[in-house]
């Protein structure tokens, strides 16, 4: 018996940092890329309409993925503080 599939694995990147995990500005370009990416060959005045429309993407997914980050961190901070580590939650405040 075989089994037939569509899948195709297409490109695979790599990006590896070093003692630190990668920033929110790494995350926006990645998810901006794969809602909006534009084709090398469309013409120049495309192109120019897609980076602009491929730039407000980016700005919104920064501002929320920031946002989800500040969100988090108050809540690992409150559950700290509630449990008598208010020093560590202050830490974690500064981040």
């Amino acid at each position: 018996m075989s089994v037939e599939s569509d899948f195709v694995l297409g490109k695979v990147e790599v990006h590896s940092t070093e003692n630190r995990g990668h920033d929110a500005e790494f995350w926006a370009a990645q998810a901006t890329k794969k809602i909006c990416d534009i084709s090398d060959n469309a013409p120049a005045h495309i192109k120019q309409q897609a980076l602009a429309f491929q730039n407000q993407v980016y700005t919104v997914i920064l501002y929320t993925i920031k946002n989800a980050i500040k969100s988090q961190k108050t809540t690992y901070s409150n559950l700290l503080r509630k449990q008598g580590h208010g020093d560590m939650a202050d830490i974690l405040k500064e981040l």
